[in-house]
């Protein structure tokens, strides 16, 4: 797919770091697999992975947790 932010190159497969912040919690969420864009550097998560880590977060938001820094490990 071709990047929507810079609209100069096709993105590409890659990994991006990912960080989700709710009130006092805070999930860093380290290689998560991403169509990534080689000119920009804008990362593209697909719906399943995305599914994965919001309901990761809400676990651990839940569990009152506020920091949790972890590698991406698919469900």
């Amino acid at each position: 797919m071709k990047c929507l932010v810079c609209k100069e190159f096709e993105t590409e497969d890659g990994m991006t770091t990912i960080t989700l912040v709710r009130d006092n919690f805070t999930m860093v969420i380290k290689k998560v697999p991403a169509r990534v864009c080689p000119n920009c550097g804008e990362a593209y998560v697909d719906a399943k992975v995305t599914a994965d880590l919001l309901k990761t977060a809400e676990e651990m938001a839940e569990s009152g947790a506020q920091v949790d820094i972890r590698q991406y490990m698919p469900a």
